[in-house]
C-alpha cells in the first residue's frame, strides 16, 4: 500500500502519519514486545542444562525471578519517563539495555553473574511492555487501536508456544547461550525501525515523577521474594537475615503506603484499592501468575529428568499447556465481546486450574504422556479463561481518567505474583529434593561430583540402574510436593473470584483523561 493515502488522523498535538509507517511502527513494537514476551518462557527448557553447566541448582528459580522481578518493578517508572520526555527515546534505550543484559547473560560464568545480568534484561523488559503499547496510542487513533491489541496479544500466545521449544532447541544443537544472543538480531531490527519511522515527539504533558514510591514499591517486592526464595534454603527460616528480610519488606510496604499517600502523582494510587473490582482482580491476579510461573518453571525438569527427554522434547511436551491457553483465551474474548458478560469467566477459569493443579499433583515415575497432556491441557485451559479477563474486568470498572494506572498496577500484581510463586516453589523444590534424594537413595551413593545441583539427562543416562531409579523417584516426588503445595493456592483464587462484581461493559471512549493523554481502549475484542 502506498504512503500517498491519506495520513490517518490522531489526537490533536501527534502528528499524522501514512498506513504503510504506521505498519512498521507495529511490525517494530511487536518485536520489541516478542524479546520481552519470549524471554519470560525461553529459558525454561534450558533451566537443567543451565545449572548443570554453572552449578546451584538451589539458585535455579532466581534465573527466572530476576528477570520478571527487575521487568514489573521498573514498568511503572518507564511509563511516567515516556509521559515526560516523550516515548520514543525510552522506548530505544529500554532495547539497548535488553540487548545488553542478552549478551552479558550469554557470557555469563557463574549463576550469580547469569542472575545479575538476566535482571539487566528484565529491566529492559519493562519498557518494552510499557513502553509498545503506549506508542500505540501515539500513532494509532482511538477507533483502530483494538485491532492492534490483538496483534499484540498474539505476539504474547506466540512466545508462550515458541519460547519452551526454542529453548530446547537451542540447547541440543548449539548453547544455551543462544537463548540469549538470539535476542541481538530481532532487537537490532526493532531499534533500527523504531529509530527511522517512529514520531519522536507528540503531546507531552508534565508529570511529576514518583520515584520515591517507585523506588519503595520495588524494595518491598524485593526483600519479600528473597525470604520467600532463601527461606529454608540458603538461610534457616528462624535465622536473623530471614527476620532482616521481612521486617524490611514490611517496612518498605509501610513507608511505600506513606508515601502514596502525599505524592502529587503516585505510581500506584492507593484510592484504586477501594475499588472491590480492582482489588479483587488484583489477589486473583496475583495467585494466577504464581501458579502459572511455577507450572512453567518446573514441568521442563520433570520432562526432562524424570521421563529422560531432551530439552527439545521437554520444550514440545510443553504444547498442551499453551494450546488450551491459547484456544480458551481466544473463546472467552468472543464470547465476551458478543454477551457482555465476563464474571463466569473468572470463576470457571480459577475452578479449573485448580483441577489442573490437583491433577498434576499426581504426576510420577509412571505417568503417561498422554495423561500428564490431559493435566496440562486442564491448566492452560483455567489460565486462559482468567488471565485477559482480570485487566478487562478492571479497565471496565474504573473511571477512564484511571484506565492507564488501573492496568499497569493489575499488570503490576499478577506479575509479582509470577515472581513469589517462583521464588516459593524454588524454595519448596530444594528443601524437599535434598530428604527426598536421601531416602530413596537409601543403601546407593551418587557418584563423586554429581547431585541434584549438576543432573542432566546424559548424566542420569551413566548412572547404575538402581541409583538412577532412585534418583529419579526421588526427584519425581519433590516437583510432586510443589504442585501439592499449589493446590490450596489455586482454590483460594477460585474463593477469590466469586468476590469479583459484574459491571455492564461500556464502549472504549476517544476522549482525553484528565491528565491529557489519550487513553487506550476498553478492549472487547479477542486478545490473549
Amino acid at each position: 500500500m502506498s504512503d500517498n493515502v491519506a495520513p490517518t488522523e490522531l489526537e490533536p498535538g501527534i502528528p499524522a502519519l501514512g498506513r504503510r509507517r504506521i505498519l512498521l511502527i507495529i511490525g517494530a513494537l511487536m518485536l520489541g514486545m516478542l524479546l520481552a514476551a519470549l524471554d519470560q518462557t525461553i529459558v525454561s527448557t534450558a533451566l537443567p542444562t543451565i545449572v548443570a553447566d554453572l552449578h546451584g541448582a538451589s539458585h535455579l528459580s532466581w534465573v527466572v525471578v530476576a528477570y520478571l522481578l527487575a521487568s514489573t518493578a521498573s514498568t511503572p517508572l518507564w511509563g511516567k519517563l515516556g509521559d515526560l520526555y516523550g516515548r520514543k527515546v525510552f522506548f530505544q534505550s529500554s532495547i539497548v539495555i535488553f540487548l545488553a543484559g542478552s549478551v552479558l547473560s550469554g557470557l555469563s560464568h557463574s549463576m550469580l553473574e547469569l542472575i545479575a545480568f538476566r535482571a539487566i534484561q528484565g529491566l529492559g523488559g519493562g519498557g518494552l511492555m510499557v513502553g509498545a503499547q503506549s506508542i500505540v496510542g501515539d500513532v494509532v487513533p482511538p477507533r483502530d487501536r483494538g485491532r492492534y491489541q490483538g496483534l499484540f496479544g498474539a505476539v504474547f500466545g506466540v512466545a508462550s508456544v515458541v519460547g519452551p521449544l526454542l529453548g530446547g532447541v537451542f540447547v541440543e544443537q548449539l548453547s544455551w547461550r543462544w537463548i540469549f544472543y538470539v535476542n541481538l538480531p530481532i532487537g537490532a531490527v526493532a531499534l533500527a525501525v523504531v529509530a527511522t519511522t517512529v514520531p519522536g515527539h507528540g503531546a507531552r504533558v508534565h508529570h511529576v515523577i514518583d520515584y520515591l514510591g517507585t523506588e519503595l514499591l520495588a524494595l518491598a517486592a524485593t526483600s519479600l521474594v528473597l525470604l520467600t526464595s532463601l527461606g529454608g534454603t540458603t538461610y534457616r527460616w528462624s535465622s536473623a537475615p530471614i527476620y532482616a528480610m521481612g521486617a524490611a519488606g514490611v517496612a518498605f510496604t509501610v513507608a511505600f503506603v506513606v508515601v502514596e499517600r502525599r505524592a502529587k502523582e503516585p505510581v500506584l494510587p492507593l484510592h484504586l484499592f477501594a475499588s472491590r473490582a480492582f482489588s479483587t482482580t488484583s489477589v486473583v491476579g496475583f495467585i494466577v501468575g504464581f501458579a502459572m510461573f511455577g507450572a512453567i518453571t518446573y514441568l521442563p525438569a520433570y520432562f526432562q529428568i524424570v521421563r529422560g527427554a531432551s530439552p527439545t522434547i521437554s520444550g514440545v511436551d510443553l504444547l498442551p499447556l499453551m494450546a488450551g491457553l491459547l484456544v480458551v483465551s481466544i473463546a472467552s474474548g468472543q464470547i465476551i465481546s458478543r454477551t457482555g458478560r465476563y464474571r463466569i469467566f473468572p470463576i470457571v477459569g480459577t475452578a479449573a486450574m485448580t483441577l489442573g493443579l490437583v491433577l498434576l499433583s499426581r504426576l510420577g515415575v509412571a505417568s503417561s504422556t498422554v495423561s500428564s497432556s490431559l493435566d496440562m491441557v486442564v491448566l492452560g485451559m483455567g489460565l486462559g479463561g482468567v488471565m485477559q479477563v482480570l485487566v478487562l474486568i478492571v479497565q471496565n470498572s474504573l473511571p477512564q481518567s484511571e484506565l492507564g494506572v488501573a492496568t499497569s498496577g493489575a499488570t503490576f500484581f499478577r506479575s509479582i505474583g509470577g515472581s513469589f510463586g517462583t521464588a516459593v516453589f524454588g524454595a519448596i523444590f530444594s528443601n524437599v529434593l535434598v530428604g527426598n534424594l536421601a531416602a530413596h537413595l537409601r543403601g546407593h551413593a551418587l557418584p563423586a561430583g554429581v547431585n541434584g545441583a549438576s543432573m542432566t539427562p546424559g548424566v542420569l543416562d551413566r548412572l547404575a540402574a538402581p541409583v538412577r531409579d532412585a534418583f529419579v523417584a526421588g526427584y519425581a516426588e519433590s516437583i510432586r510436593t510443589v504442585f501439592v503445595i499449589a493446590v490450596p493456592i489455586g482454590f483460594l483464587a477460585f474463593l477469590g473470584a466469586f468476590v469479583i462484581p459484574h459491571v455492564e461493559l461500556r464502549r472504549a471512549g476517544t476522549a482525553r483523561n484528565e491528565a491529557g493523554a489519550a487513553p487506550a481502549p476498553l478492549a472487547l475484542d479477542t486478545h490473549l
